[in-house]
C-alpha cells in the first residue's frame, strides 16, 4: 500500500478541534515541524497534546502554544519554554507531568494494547498519591489535582498503576522513509518518535528521505510500517533546517596553550 500524501496539509486534514495528539521529538531534535505548521495553518484549536515537551524555539509545538491552540499538554519537561510555564501557572493551560520513563513507556504501552502497566516509578510521591496540579486557577490555588494511583505490592516492592495512552493521531519525524511508511530515524531523533508513531490511531509521518519499498534492509527498520498510516516528504530545505538549541564551541589547543 502506498501511504505517501502529497503534502503536509492534506497528512493532517482530517485532524478536528479537540483532537488529541501524540508528537515526537525531544527539545529540538527529531521535531515534526512540517506537519505542526500544517496544523498551524489549518487552524485547528482545542488540541489534546502528549509530548516529552511542548516545543522550543518558538519552533514545533510551541507554535500551536503560543497561539492558544493547545488546551492539555501530558508531557514530561517544561523546560526553558516561558510561555508553557505562564500558560500552565496563569490557568491558561492544563498539564499533566509524568515522570520521562514512565511516559515513554505509556505510548509504548498503548501502541502494543497494553491498556495498563505497574512501574516503581512515583511511588510515595503525588504522582501515586494525588495532588499535582494539573491546572491552576490564575491566583496561585490548584483548580484541578491529579487522582490518586492504584499501588500495589509484588515480592515485597510497591509499584504505580499507570494507563497506556492511545490518541486520535501521531506526528513524528523520521530520517528515512519508504512508501509502506517503514521508518529509520537518525541517531538522537530516535527518541520519543517510535513511541508517539505507536500509539496513534493514525500516524503521519513526515521523512527526510522518501525511498521506494526495499530500499531499506528490514534489519536497518526502526519502526515497520503497520504503526504508519501517512508519509509526507519534506523537501531539501525543510530537510536541511535543523535548530540548535545551544551551541557551544570547544577551545582549541593552539588557544589553550596561549591561555595557559
Amino acid at each position: 500500500m502506498d501511504k505517501v500524501v502529497a503534502t503536509a496539509l492534506e497528512a493532517v486534514a482530517d485532524v478536528p478541534d479537540g483532537a488529541s495528539l501524540a508528537v515526537g521529538g525531544f527539545g529540538l531534535s527529531g521535531v515534526p515541524n512540517g506537519l505542526v505548521q500544517a496544523l498551524y495553518e489549518r487552524g485547528v484549536t482545542g488540541l489534546s497534546v502528549v509530548s516529552n515537551n511542548c516545543g522550543a524555539m518558538e519552533s514545533g509545538l510551541a507554535v500551536l502554544l503560543a497561539a492558544g491552540r493547545i488546551a492539555r499538554v501530558t508531557g514530561s519537561y517544561i523546560g526553558a519554554n516561558k510561555e508553557f510555564a505562564r500558560q500552565y501557572l496563569a490557568g491558561e493551560l492544563e498539564v499533566e507531568m509524568i515522570p520521562q520513563g514512565t511516559l515513554a513507556e505509556r505510548l509504548r504501552a498503548g501502541g502494543a494494547g497494553i491498556p495498563a502497566f505497574y512501574t516503581p516509578a512515583g511511588v510515595g510521591t503525588q504522582v501515586a498519591d494525588g495532588g499535582l496540579p494539573w491546572r491552576y486557577d490564575g491566583e496561585g490555588g490548584i483548580a484541578l489535582a491529579s487522582p490518586a494511583k492504584e499501588v500495589r505490592e509484588f515480592d515485597g516492592a510497591r509499584y504505580v498503576l499507570e494507563r497506556g495512552i492511545r490518541t486520535d493521531f501521531a506526528l513524528v519525524r523520521a530520517a528515512k522513509g519508504d512508501r509502506h511508511g517503514n521508518l529509520v530515524f537518525n541517531r538522537s531523533a530516535r527518541n520519543f518518535n517510535p513511541l508517539a508513531a505507536m500509539a496513534g490511531r493514525v500516524t503521519v509521518a513526515e521523512v527526510e528521505e522518501l525511498l521506494e519499498p526495499g530500499e531499506i534492509d528490514p534489519d536497518a527498520v526502526h519502526l515497520p510500517g503497520v504503526f504508519v498510516q501517512r508519509v509526507v516528504a519534506l523537501s531539501p530545505e525543510q530537510a536541511a533546517d535543523k535548530k540548535i538549541e545551544r551551541r557551544t564551541v570547544s577551545v582549541s589547543r593552539a588557544e589553550e596553550a596561549v591561555s595557559g
